[in-house]
């Protein structure tokens, strides 16, 4: 097993999902179930 330095540690990279494309996935989720729902059952304006 090698030791890896400071310098080594500092340029591994992680594999997740960044916050802001999370966040974009959550709010297209949300405008297409909108969407949906507006075309589904519309409501009329008062």
């Amino acid at each position: 097993m090698n030791i890896l330095t400071d310098n080594e540690l500092m340029d591994v990279k992680g594999g997740g999902i960044s916050l802001g494309a999370a966040a974009l996935i959550v709010l297209g989720v949300t405008f297409l179930i909108g969407v949906i729902d507006g075309y589904i059952r519309p409501f009329s304006c008062n």
